[in-house]
């Protein structure tokens, strides 16, 4: 006898991780399979993290989202990467940038060593990608000729949460037949083998389904509550437990929106300051065990400005980690209802739009097969997961900064994980490079790591054996990345420029 196909999938929670699971399963299987979004009118969105990986863009075009659309009404901007600022010594002029490209013929030539070798005093970033001069001019990373999605530079966004959340909700509900209740769940019941039955609104609806998708935020109602799945604690790793935000107003509309995150590296950890079309997002991120939160307020304070005690300021608690089992009877944690880790390589919409995808991709023809597409979702998210937790503590390691016990502790070797202690011993005799990863679908790949080891002055000593003959590969390209400088800021707009005439033209449709 054959299984049951899934006929409904039921989405528990909204926000970023509801709305997007949402939209990206609905334009693939909204004509054959029952998707519901429930969400209670009473839970606020949190609105952690506005900033997004470069893999936001496919995942709006697969959607049907008008670029344009989505500019004007989530007030966004581009983001070409992150600058790191005093993650190094501390200094005033220490920085470094983590753009969003590749190196120069990256898949043909690893750079790097002959880099190291041949710097002239240029930054990693500076001599093998054009996209840091690209951001220390303000510039955007395309033109308003160029049709949605299409650039010269490749790109990310800075973004609203809370409208990005209100776009997604009238797109999917008008474009993509999702359904969308709004209520409180009172109960979810189980049936005999564990699996979940339904959920109960307040008003005693039974809301039934085959596959559930827990997007209930750090409480997990069904993952966590009901089944039970274990949370996996690495705050023994990465020490940031607290964040306080503030939303900051632009002066005038002639002040620079920076087409760039920025990290600033403080006593106890970091603050990020993230420019929109309308505001800047600036939050203070930090251990709570080596700073009290009036501290911390008072490090955020001095770094805004004056204003600062006019603004409202949110206060955030992180448990950083994750399930054990993201994927568990017929219910799948999505969002921070799988688990949460600090928002310094802005992960968490990235892990939304792999898992939505993955269960996009593989969802289970029949019932029966269910257990291994969860056994095998598993298994990718746990190296997903260790993956990001590994690199996130990169930059910490690798840090010079030796003043305060934040910093000293972070460089402990008990706090390292093995995984990252391995491949740390492996890079000291040559660079990162494709070979060194297991996993085709890599997080970060081994580009990131190299803008990270070199943008924090770690040495990789160039063996003997790389042979002078690359040389001329190596110059060649190297040539070609300063010629894109140069036509780069030549031809390119200014970044707010450019934002301005989207709101105003909007960009051709493709």
């Amino acid at each position: 006898m054959s299984s049951p196909s899934i006929k409904s999938i039921l989405i528990v929670g909204g926000g970023s991780a509801g709305w997007l699971s949402a939209g990206i399963l609905a334009a693939r299987h909204g004509a054959t399979v029952d998707i519901t979004l429930i969400e209670s009118p009473d839970i606020r969105n949190i609105g952690v993290g506005e900033g997004t990986w470069p893999t936001m863009k496919e995942t709006l075009q697969e959607m049907g989202i008008s670029e344009t659309d989505f500019f004007r009404e989530c007030d966004a901007s581009f983001k070409q990467g992150a600058k790191f600022a005093k993650w190094v010594t501390g200094e005033d002029d220490d920085y470094y940038y983590h753009p969003l490209m590749l190196p120069q013929d990256f898949v043909k030539t690893n750079l790097a060593p002959f880099w190291s070798k041949n710097s002239g005093g240029q930054s990693f970033s500076n001599s093998v990608c054009f996209q840091e001069a690209l951001c220390e001019h303000g510039l955007a990373p395309k033109t308003i000729t160029m049709p949605e999605y299409n650039s010269a530079a490749n790109y990310a966004y800075h973004l609203d949460a809370g409208k990005f959340t209100t776009f997604l909700t009238k797109h999917c509900t008008t474009k993509l037949n999702v359904k969308h209740i709004l209520t409180t769940i009172k109960k979810v019941k189980q049936r005999n083998n564990g699996d979940i039955e339904c959920v109960v609104a307040e008003d005693g609806d039974e809301i039934h389904a085959d596959l559930f998708i827990d997007c209930t935020g750090s409480s997990s109602l069904l993952l966590g509550e009901t089944l039970g799945a274990e949370f996996v604690d690495k705050s023994d790793v990465l020490f940031i437990d607290q964040a306080i935000a503030v939303q900051l107003p632009y002066e005038s509309d002639k002040e620079p929106i920076l087409p760039y995150t920025v990290s600033t590296a403080q006593g106890a950890g970091w603050i990020w300051d993230i420019a929109l079309t309308n505001r800047r997002g600036i939050g203070h991120v930090y251990s709570s065990r080596h700073m009290s939160e009036e501290k911390a307020e008072a490090v955020l304070a001095d770094y805004v400005g004056p204003g600062y005690e006019n603004l409202a300021v949110k206060k955030i608690l992180i448990r950083c980690g994750h399930r054990k089992e993201f994927w568990k009877n017929n219910c799948v944690g999505i969002g921070m209802a799988a688990g949460f880790l600090e928002p310094l390589e802005a992960s968490a919409l990235m892990l939304i739009e792999i898992s939505a995808k993955f269960i996009r991709d593989q969802l289970p023809e029949h019932i029966s097969v269910m257990p291994i597409v969860a056994k095998r979702f598993n298994e990718r998210q746990t190296y997903h997961w260790n993956r990001i937790v590994d690199f996130l503590k990169l930059h910490y390691v690798l840090s010079k900064r030796d003043d305060s016990k934040f910093w000293r502790d972070n460089k402990d070797p008990a706090t390292i994980p093995d995984s990252l202690a391995e491949l740390l011993t492996l890079w000291k005799y040559h660079s990162p490079y494709r070979q060194d990863f297991h996993h085709k679908s890599e997080v970060f790949p081994a580009a990131s790591y190299q803008y990270i080891l070199y943008g924090m002055g770690f040495n990789t000593q160039v063996s003997e054996r790389y042979k002078a003959n690359d040389d001329a590969k190596c110059r060649q390209a190297i040539a070609e990345n300063n010629k894109m400088i140069q036509k780069g800021i030549t031809l390119l707009p200014n970044n707010r420029e450019l934002l301005q005439q989207i709101q105003q033209y909007g960009m051709k449709a493709i």
